[in-house]
C-alpha cells in the first residue's frame, strides 16, 4: 500500500509499504477515507520536535471504516465508519486516571507514537475510535479531531461579555471563529496576515476582520472591552501584539504552537490580570465536536483550501509552510471523487 512517511526533520516520502496484517487484540484494521494535515505535522516536520520512531506514518485527523477486528474489540464492527481520537495515552499515570488523559505523563500522538492516517490502511486501538453517521462527508469527518482541539480552547476561556479576537485564521483559528460565531454573545473579531484566508473566515463564520491595533478594534467593537482572546498563530511576535490590545480582567486561550520563546515583563499580566492559559489538545469534547459535524457541514466544507492524493503531500507540506493557502484545511482523500460525465 501507499503510505507518506516520516523520517526525519525535512524528510517525509511517499512510498509503497506492506499493508498491515490482522489487527492485534483489542485493535482495529481501518481503510482510510481522508484526512487532514495539521500545524503540528507540518511543525514535527520542520523540527523533529516530536520524532520518536522512524520511518512513521504520519496523520492524525483522520476518518476511515473498519474492515477487520482484533481480539476482544466489540465497540465497533466491521463496516463501521469512524473518526480516531488522537491522543495516545498510557491509563495508569494520575492524569490519566483523574481523566485528564490530554494531560497524561507519557502522551504521544497517532502519527507518531504508533502509524497514522497517511496511508490507504490503518490499525489503530479500538479505544481510540468514535462511530459516525454513515452518510456523514468524508471530508467533513476528517475534521473532527481539529474541531474538537478549537472546542477545548473555546471552552477555556472565560463565559464574558463585550468581544472576542481570534488571532490567527488557520485550521484552529478558523475553527474556533466558526465556534463563537455561533455561541458568543458578542462581537468575534479575527485577524492574520494572510488577508485572503481571513477574509475566508471571515466570510463563512460572520466574523469582523481587523488589525491588531487599540483603534481598529475600538472601531470594530464601538468601544466595547476586548476581554477575551484566541492565540492560534505560534508567533512570538503576534503574540506580543496581542498583550498590546487586550483590556485588563481578559484571558488568552494559547493554541498556536510557537517557534522561539516570549520575552515579556510579567508585571503586565499582573498589573493588568491578564490570565494566560494553555490548551493542549483537547479534554472531553470530542465526542461533542462529532455530534456539531452535522450541523456544521456546510461551513466546513466552504473552509476546505484544498483536496489532494497521497502523492501530493510532500508538495502540500511546502506549500503550506510558504503560507500559500487561502483556506483552512487541506484534505488528503484515499479515492478521488469520479467527475460526472
Amino acid at each position: 500500500m501507499k503510505a507518506a512517511r516520516l523520517y526525519g526533520p525535512g524528510d517525509l516520502r511517499v512510498e509503497e509499504i506492506e499493508a498491515p496484517g490482522l489487527p492485534e487484540a483489542d485493535w482495529v484494521k481501518l481503510r482510510i477515507d481522508a484526512a487532514g494535515i495539521c500545524g503540528s505535522d507540518l511543525h514535527n516536520f520542520r523540527t523533529g520536535q516530536w520524532i520518536s520512531r522512524s520511518p512513521s506514518t504520519a496523520g492524525h485527523e483522520l476518518t476511515g471504516t473498519v474492515v477487520a477486528l482484533g481480539e476482544g474489540v466489540d465497540t465497533v464492527a466491521v463496516g463501521d465508519r469512524v473518526i480516531a481520537d488522537s491522543r495516545f495515552w498510557c491509563a495508569e499515570c494520575a492524569q490519566c486516571r483523574a481523566g485528564r488523559r490530554h494531560l497524561c505523563a507519557a502522551l504521544g500522538f497517532v502519527g507518531e507514537i504508533c502509524d497514522g492516517g497517511f496511508a490507504e490502511q490503518a490499525v489503530l486501538p479500538a479505544r481510540l475510535l468514535h462511530v459516525i453517521d454513515a452518510a456523514l462527508d468524508e471530508r467533513v469527518a476528517a475534521m473532527a479531531e481539529p474541531l474538537a482541539v478549537a472546542l477545548h480552547a473555546v471552552q477555556r476561556l472565560p463565559k464574558t461579555a463585550g468581544s472576542v479576537l481570534v488571532v490567527g485564521c488557520g485550521p484552529i483559528g478558523g475553527l474556533a471563529a466558526l465556534l463563537l460565531s455561533r455561541t458568543f454573545p458578542g462581537t468575534v473579531l479575527v485577524a492574520d496576515r494572510n488577508q485572503a484566508r481571513c477574509a475566508r473566515v471571515a466570510r463563512v463564520t460572520g466574523a469582523t476582520i481587523v488589525d491588531l491595533d487599540r483603534d481598529a478594534i475600538a472601531a470594530a467593537t464601538a468601544n466595547a472591552p476586548l476581554l477575551a482572546a484566541v492565540e492560534a498563530t505560534g508567533s512570538i511576535a503576534a503574540f506580543t501584539q496581542l498583550l498590546g490590545v487586550l483590556d485588563s480582567g481578559s484571558a488568552v486561550a494559547m493554541v498556536g504552537i510557537f517557534h522561539g520563546r516570549l520575552d515579556i515583563d510579567p508585571n503586565l499580566l499582573v498589573e493588568r490580570e491578564i490570565a494566560l492559559l494553555g490548551c493542549h489538545a483537547f479534554a472531553d469534547e470530542l465526542p461533542d465536536a462529532v455530534r456539531m459535524l452535522g450541523e456544521l457541514s456546510d461551513p466546513l466544507l466552504a473552509l476546505i483550501d484544498r483536496e489532494i492524493g497521497l502523492d501530493d503531500i510532500p508538495a502540500a507540506y511546502q506549500r503550506l509552510l510558504a503560507g500559500e493557502s487561502d483556506g483552512l484545511k487541506t484534505i488528503i482523500r484515499m479515492r478521488q471523487p469520479v467527475e460526472p460525465a
